[in-house]
């Protein structure tokens, strides 16, 4: 990062994961079969939408407390499975945040007697995946008339997706 300090590249990152009872079965779903299909949980609010809240919203303040850059959080499209948004930070910094996050996630779930998986696919079937996908950019693509900046980035990484 030493090497490319001018151009001030900043991270943000969605960390998705999905919230287990101790026993493995996804937090609040039917004990002997499925939810209603994926649709109204992405985003969703109410009980019948939002499976840990609760807990979310503490590993939240957690975060804020710690002083981790964390800048929302939201339902995702799998019940029980939710995001966090660590960044901007700036270079390496992000690594040290997103950690720390990841820490605080796990001691909140175990206040509440859950676990937080980051695994990708954690339920089998037409179920959504977790992932944690990666925002970058730099000075100039944030500056007024950056468009064309952020042009070559993807024009250049797609010779290599």
């Amino acid at each position: 990062m030493e090497e490319v300090k001018e151009h001030s590249i900043w991270f943000g990152m969605e960390q998705e994961y999905t919230l287990l009872g101790v026993d493995g079965h996804p937090f609040n779903w039917p004990s002997n079969g499925y939810p209603a299909p994926q649709g109204p949980y992405y985003c969703g609010v109410g009980a019948q939408n939002a499976f840990g809240r609760d807990i979310v919203e503490c590993h939240y303040k957690a975060c804020l407390y710690a002083g981790i850059k964390i800048y929302g959080t939201n339902a995702e499209v799998m019940p029980s499975q939710w995001e966090f948004q660590v960044g901007p930070c700036e270079g390496i910094e992000m690594g040290d945040h997103l950690w720390v996050a990841r820490f605080l996630l796990y001691r909140v779930c175990e206040d509440f007697g859950v676990v937080a998986t980051l695994d990708p696919k954690p339920v089998t079937g037409n179920w959504n995946g977790a992932g944690c996908h990666t925002n970058v950019s730099t000075y100039k693509m944030r500056e007024e008339g950056g468009l064309p900046y952020i042009e070559e980035a993807i024009d250049r990484l797609s010779k290599r997706h």
